[in-house]
């Protein structure tokens, strides 16, 4: 491994916001007792809901509500975790209402509730395909948001995709993924749900092209590559923003045509079983979107929600 000279290192850590997030130190502290490895979210508990679909006009509310049902952000985030918030920051063409990033109040909730519960730092990351990441976290609402709800807007760059190993994959053994995203003890998936010209629709399973390296060679195979990247990633907690909902001329979408207000949250520690219930609100079912059945097949996640608990959940 080649090292890098004093003007390599200052540019790098320039570009990550700092040398401090760049080895990713900040917000530690002596005091933290910060757990270790990637944490799994524990099953739940008798009588605990499996699943949680919350429904109200406000944004931050029906998030915390879903979340709520599930036994708590606690469940899912231990005091002193590192946690990282993967929204759906695609584009800086449009500005959130017209349905192709995360809402940004959905994101800020949740790092909120991260913070709450003792979380040690939590980080909020995309790879936009359209625009800068400066200009896609500003236009998508989402950097201005976090960083008032006390998280930290991370670039990913360059040098942080890591080739790394799948070993439980069909058609990939490995590809290079975001180095942070394995390493962080929590990753809470936070996609919107949306149609998609190739996906069919973009959820939790397809959000998570966001964290590899050369994401358009994943459209080929779509679907088993998507299942192949979950079998790796298998994010802690998943939280479909389906506040606003694309319908249409996805991914990016550019017509309120084409938007319709939905306000509705799900969320599950079950990538699959989440995808599952976000495909309803298209008139789809979950075996009907390549990357949801594949990833069933894989032994994944549940397809079969009238076999598991769901919470239903009215906020004002």
């Amino acid at each position: 491994m080649s090292r890098l000279d004093r003007r390599q290192f200052l540019r790098l850590a320039a570009a990550a916001g700092g040398s401090a997030a760049f080895f990713g130190l900040a917000g530690c502290s002596s005091g933290d007792a910060a757990p270790s490895g990637r944490i799994e979210a524990p099953p739940p508990k008798d009588g605990q809901p499996y699943l949680a679909v919350a429904r109200g006009s406000d944004p931050a509310g029906i998030t915390r509500a879903a979340i709520d049902a599930l036994g708590g952000m606690r469940r899912f985030v231990p005091k002193g975790s590192d946690v990282i918030v993967k929204p759906n920051i695609c584009q800086d063409y449009h500005p959130p209402e017209y349905a192709a990033t995360t809402n940004p109040d959905v994101v800020a909730e949740l790092v909120r509730m991260c913070l709450d519960v003792g979380a040690r730092r939590v980080r909020v990351m995309d790879t936009p395909f359209g625009g800068t990441p400066e200009s896609a976290y500003q236009v998508s609402g989402i950097g201005a948001a976090v960083e008032a709800a006390g998280g930290q807007m991370e670039q990913m760059i360059p040098v942080g995709f890591i080739e790394t190993e799948i070993p439980d994959g069909l058609d990939l053994s490995s590809w290079e993924v975001y180095g942070a995203i394995m390493e962080a003890n929590v990753v809470i998936n936070v996609p919107i749900a949306k149609h998609h010209s190739l996906a069919r629709i973009t959820l939790g399973g397809k959000n998570l092209l966001g964290v590899i390296a050369r994401p358009p060679l994943f459209h080929v195979n779509l679907g088993q590559r998507v299942a192949d990247l979950l079998s790796l990633v298998r994010p802690t907690l998943n939280v479909v923003d389906a506040y606003r909902i694309l319908t249409a001329h996805g991914p990016t979408g550019g017509s309120l045509n084409d938007v319709v207000l939905a306000e509705t949250i799900i969320a599950s520690h079950d990538t699959v079983a989440a995808d599952a219930y976000g495909a309803t609100l298209f008139g789809l079912t979950g075996a009907e979107v390549p990357f949801i059945q594949a990833a069933v097949d894989m032994g994944l996640g549940t397809l079969d929600l009238g076999s598991v608990q769901i919470a239903e959940v009215d906020a004002a």
